[in-house]
């Protein structure tokens, strides 16, 4: 359940209600969060049924933490492949200007 009052929302997560105030203009990140959470719980839950409460809060939170840390990794060795393409062009260039 997410309750709408002035910008504070009331989520439910497990059975608890939390209310959480999101800054001016991050109140779609939010829900986008909560939406990605209850989902890698429903997920954690099928994979690990007989986990309940925090563990499977724990566990799910880990999981979400490792997939970030993935995709900041992917990002790092993307954006390095991208640099030395981009150093490769710009001496390219230097060259040919300097020749020309």
């Amino acid at each position: 359940m997410i309750i709408d009052r002035d910008a504070t929302k009331v989520i439910s997560i497990l059975g608890n209600d939390y209310t959480i105030k999101a800054p001016a203009g991050q109140e779609q990140t939010l829900m986008e969060a909560v939406v990605m959470l209850k989902s890698a719980l429903s997920e954690t839950k099928r994979s690990y049924p007989t986990l309940i409460g925090d563990r499977l809060l724990v566990l799910a939170a880990l999981n979400l933490c490792s997939k970030q840390i993935e995709l900041k990794q992917q990002h790092a060795n993307e954006l390095s492949r991208y640099e030395d393409k981009v150093s490769a062009t710009v001496e390219v260039i230097e060259k040919v200007i300097s020749q020309g």
